[in-house]
């Protein structure tokens, strides 16, 4: 049974914050939105926001400031170097990681890439749970290769395992012994891996990871931009954590981390982000870097009154009313639409509902972008702007075929402390009236396509005239004017 303290009635999550600042929405006719849609080549990021009524591309930057933090930036120091605003900002995270050093970045694939650029070399081979498009672009740039050794329930849409997030350590045992450790210059393990529903891992996990590769002396880089909703699920699904503060479950990950990087867009709620360690010689080989690619060691590409806010988030990231929002209001969603016959990744992970976009569009053939689809459809009736988190997202194999993506889902992100539940219920109810009527999408192939991270800003068209079979059955049915 859910906790009682973040749900009433029939399961509805409880918000534990009030709204003090609003800001007016549009919900657009059917028409506009097709022809918005059309407009952006069929591909989410390229929407106008002003043509979007519900925006859940991401929580990247997206989610609500505290009141606390919206005050501490008006009194940000401006200094170019050695701001109080940076010492304020250091001495939270030391107390929060307990790590030595910080790095300042203006976000995490910053971070990815000094990392890289500095441990990555020809013919390198970094492990992982599950890769990021940007944190494995950065790699394979700087002449390496990834290998993913993601348990195999994770790969698995329906198979309820608490932590799908988790490395496989037999698996990663057999590739050092392979390799040798020398070519391994890291191991990366992502708090909440993104690409297959925000999916956490435990920390008994983390742990035997760390044992394996202190061994081998090998580095462990985490991402720990999806932390907090890693942390809550730790806490409610891994029984020896249950006692534990956030705080203390927070250090006791730290611990096992040799690099930890993150991006504030996601992690305090705020911009920015950074890089964390206790290695003086690590910090000294990434510290040359930052200047030259971000900014003065004391801002490193941020703006102060962004710095403040990430101070003040940070901290609230150890309360556990905070963080829970995020992830309850995900249960809530996944558990909705589940019992509707809707198709989701199971169990609800961090970040926000995810719709198996294979089982949804079954009709349709994965190079024809099944996700990209639904997330372009799914926009027409509803003007919910979603991502596509599928092939799309993946880039070709250098002879120019196509990489087919372990699973193809739409993102619905839910941002912290910004929607209500009478708005995930309009978007429950569209996508419940889009599954009903399924077989009118089809797909969509490039017609624009970058080399590069294709899906920010590569075009596409449809296949067929479905957009407009599928805007003329909603008009019928909710007597929506095209």
């Amino acid at each position: 049974m859910p906790d009682v303290k973040f749900f009433y009635g029939d399961n509805l999550p409880l918000e534990m914050h009030k709204a003090r600042i609003v800001q007016k929405l549009e919900l657009k006719p059917i028409g506009q939105r097709a022809q918005a849609m059309a407009g952006a080549g069929y591909n989410t990021f390229l929407l106008n926001n002003s043509d979007v009524f519900i925006d859940m591309l991401t929580d990247s930057g997206t989610n609500a400031m505290s009141d606390r933090q919206q005050a501490a930036m008006m009194w940000a120091d401006d200094a170019y170097a050695g701001s109080e605003t940076f010492v304020r900002l250091e001495k939270m995270l030391k107390r929060v990681f307990g790590k030595s050093y910080f790095l300042p970045a203006h976000q995490g694939r910053a971070c990815e890439s000094i990392i890289s650029q500095v441990f990555v070399e020809e013919g390198s081979v970094v492990p992982m749970n599950y890769h990021f498009t940007t944190s494995k672009a950065h790699i394979v740039l700087n002449g390496g290769r990834i290998e993913e050794l993601l348990i195999e329930e994770g790969l698995d849409v329906e198979s309820e395992h608490p932590f799908k997030g988790n490395m496989d350590v037999q698996k990663l045992e057999s590739l050092i012994c392979e390799l040798g450790a020398d070519r391994i210059p890291f191991v990366r393990l992502e708090a909440g891996t993104n690409l297959i529903g925000g999916q956490p891992f435990s920390l008994e996990n983390l742990r035997a990871v760390g044992r394996l590769c202190r061994a081998h002396g090998i580095l462990i880089v985490m991402d720990a931009s999806l932390l907090a909703d890693n942390l809550y699920l730790i806490k409610r699904r891994e029984a020896a954590c249950a006692e534990m503060t956030i705080e203390e479950i927070t250090r006791a990950v730290a611990e096992e981390c040799d690099i930890i990087y993150f991006s504030a867009r996601k992690l305090g709620c705020a911009r920015g982000g950074g890089m964390c360690l206790d290695d003086g010689d690590l910090y000294l080989k990434m510290r040359e870097l930052i200047p030259l690619y971000e900014g003065f060691l004391t801002y490193g590409g941020m703006s102060v009154r962004e710095m403040e806010a990430l101070t003040v988030g940070l901290e609230e990231t150890m309360d556990e009313d905070m963080i829970g929002q995020g992830p309850e209001f995900t249960a809530y969603m996944v558990d909705a639409l589940k019992d509707r016959g809707v198709p989701v990744v199971v169990p609800a992970g961090g970040l926000g509902c995810h719709v198996d976009a294979r089982r949804f569009l079954d009709h349709i053939p994965q190079e024809e972008s099944p996700a990209g689809a639904l997330a372009a459809a799914f926009f027409i009736v509803s003007g919910v702007r979603g991502m596509e988190r599928g092939t799309m997202s993946e880039q070709r194999d250098a002879d120019g075929s196509e990489n087919p993506a372990h699973m193809e889902l739409l993102r619905l992100a839910l941002p912290r402390r910004v929607f209500t539940v009478s708005q995930l219920g309009y978007v429950m109810d569209r996508l419940q009236w889009l599954f009903d009527n399924r077989d009118l999408v089809g797909g969509l192939r490039f017609v624009e396509e970058p080399e590069i991270l294709r899906f920010f800003f590569g075009k596409l068209e449809p296949v067929s005239d479905w957009p407009e079979r599928l805007a003329a059955k909603y008009s019928e049915d909710f007597r929506d004017s095209l």
